[in-house]
């Protein structure tokens, strides 16, 4: 492989904002894998966000990058699996399996798209110092040819249309706008974007915590929410604490540690079998590697209100942040029922249509 731009490349990041900014251009903010994939002739490499290669978790994709991308570039984007017109985080995650055997089998049942928002080469030039408005309609020219499963993602430079985007995108999944300068070159590992997710509260039950790697507080608290069954289900944590903070919610939550977790709603977290059942915290993961996942058990007696993003499934996607207390609210109250379910958005609408022409506007 001799590219202009070769790899590994980190790519350009995003900062959190609160609002749609003005004056840039917009395009959804995908929940998947983001990649970026070189391609030079009949070779192709697929770099992850850290730089490491995705190529064998991805068969699939590697046939289709070949027929759709031209022959020789660099192309930012991000990896996906839709199911019944939406994302699906958790069927992306299981590709990433040490067998092949595995992977070639959910490359059949679960195959992934490739959706390209960037160019950072094409052909001999790199494109890296050119600035976003160029590159765009560079990237749309190139992948013109392209079809399913290679997308050009939708962008506009209207403010409003992204507001509408932000609304109703979340439907087929994804989490929200990314607005970037039309004038900025790509620069690798440098928050220029800016970002815009939805956040939504939840009161959940507190039922453990993880103490801190350094081995002083809180590390996480670990939360839960009752089914239409009455059992508790861990949904997710609670993390991003001050270094005080940690040390004093170790010092308040103390009086809650269970002599006999026997009783806890999750005491069985260690039992394999009991993770096909339940979702309950510490369960086996690929991603979590040789990480301690062990936790203290505290009696299900708190309440507390914590902001969140989106849900995935059962669970939240991301770590939520803490809120409040709710000393008003009881455990039991804490149900799914409460979480808000945006409208249903067809993912394959959005990628079908004609992505928007940003210098059409």
């Amino acid at each position: 492989m001799d590219l202009p731009v070769m790899p590994p490349v980190k790519p350009m990041l995003a900062k959190l904002a609160a609002k749609i900014p003005a004056g840039m251009q917009y395009e959804a903010k995908w929940d998947g894998f983001r990649a970026i994939v070189f391609r030079d002739g009949e070779e192709t490499e697929i770099g992850s966000r850290t730089g490491k290669s995705l190529k064998r978790y991805f068969p699939e994709l590697v046939t289709a990058l070949l027929a759709n991308l031209p022959e020789r570039c660099v192309v930012d984007g991000e990896i996906v699996v839709a199911r019944d017109g939406r994302l699906d985080f958790d069927a992306l995650g299981q590709r990433i399996h040490p067998a092949a055997s595995r992977v070639r089998l959910l490359a059949e049942e679960t195959p992934a798209s490739f959706v390209a928002f960037d160019v950072l080469a094409l052909g001999d030039d790199s494109l890296m110092e050119t600035p976003l408005r160029e590159r765009r309609e560079i990237l749309e020219r190139a992948l013109r040819p392209a079809r399913a499963p290679v997308f050009v993602a939708p962008a506009t430079r209207d403010a409003a249309l992204a507001r509408q985007w932000f609304d109703e995108f979340e439907g087929a999944g994804l989490d929200g706008i990314v607005a970037k300068g039309l004038d900025v070159p790509y620069r690798p590992d440098e928050r220029l974007m800016v970002k815009v997710k939805h956040e939504r509260t939840a009161d959940c039950v507190l039922a453990g915590l993880r103490p801190h790697k350094s081995g002083e507080g809180v590390g996480s608290l670990l939360l839960g929410l009752y089914d239409t069954e009455g059992t508790l289900q861990h949904v997710g944590v609670c993390a991003s604490f001050t270094m005080n903070r940690r040390r004093e919610l170790m010092a308040e939550l103390d009086p809650l540690r269970m002599s006999d977790p026997s009783g806890h709603p999750w005491a069985r977290w260690q039992s394999e079998e009991a993770h096909t059942q339940s979702r309950l915290p510490g369960a086996p993961s690929r991603w979590s590697g040789t990480k301690d996942l062990s936790w203290v058990p505290l009696r299900p007696e708190r309440v507390c209100e914590v902001a969140y993003d989106h849900m995935e499934g059962d669970r939240f996607r991301h770590t939520t942040q803490f809120r409040r207390w709710r000393t008003d609210r009881e455990p039991r109250e804490c149900t799914y029922a409460q979480l808000e379910e945006p409208v249903r958005y067809d993912l394959s609408r959005m990628l079908t249509e004609s992505p928007e022409s940003p210098q059409s506007r």
